[in-house]
Order: structure tokens, then sequence, then C-alpha cells
């Protein structure tokens, strides 16, 4: 989105495909990297991630034919999603919160994958497969 920050995007996105209202943070969490599917060609897409405080999840939203929507436990959540690097964050961002720690923030750059993901991923991968 042009002309808007990052972090407001992210808020702005969240509401028209999911309905989920809330307090986003304007810190970003991380980062991942994934291949976007055009009519014509696959584009490199860097996404960054802020931390949302759902308040409420509205029953109508402009995206709500297009997409499915289910609410889930993170590491569950983790699982379903395709991109390795997403699932990543979606488990650290969830023990940051188990341990207390109120401002996540992974550092800079690059997330890097856990061990503990790289095996649910294969797992994963095992069992669409068979």
């Amino acid at each position: 989105m042009r002309n808007v920050k990052d972090w407001k995007a992210a808020q702005i996105e969240a509401r028209q495909e999911a309905g989920a209202v809330g307090s986003v943070s304007r810190k970003k969490f991380g980062e991942y990297e994934y291949w976007k599917r055009l009519e014509q060609i696959f584009l490199l897409v860097k996404v960054a991630v802020y931390p949302m405080k759902v308040t409420r999840q509205l029953a109508d939203w402009p995206e709500r034919h297009e997409r499915s929507q289910q609410w889930l436990p993170a590491r569950d959540a983790a699982l379903l999603v395709e991109e390795l690097d997403l699932s990543s964050l979606i488990v650290d961002f969830a023990e940051r919160l188990e341990h207390g720690k109120k401002e996540p923030s992974p550092g800079s750059g690059k997330h890097k994958r856990s061990s503990k993901l790289r095996k649910t991923n294969a797992e994963k991968r095992d069992l669409q497969t068979s």
C-alpha cells in the first residue's frame, strides 16, 4: 500500500482478509519471503510481520468469500502455513508470549527457523506425501 506505514497496512489487511480488528505493534516481529503466483509469472515477495492484539472478529469483511478462516492454537496454525519462515515466526511469537515477554522481538533481519519447527514441518511434508 502506497503512502501507508507498514504496520498500518498490516492492520488494514487483517481487517480486509480476515475480519480481524485490533491494535497492531509499530515494531515488526520479523519477515519472510514467498513466491506469489500472478497470471503469467511468479513474483518474490518480502513480507513484514507485525503482532496484532485482536479485540474483535467481524461477522462480515471484504474478502470473506475468498478465504477460509478459523482460530487455532499457534502451533496448529504453524503446521498449516506453507511458508516455513512464517511458520517459525508464529511458533516463536507464541513461545515469547508464553514466557511472558511483553514486546516480542527476535531481532533484525531475516528470521531463522528453529530446529523444533524444521522437525514439525518435515512431519507435515511426510503427511502430505503419504
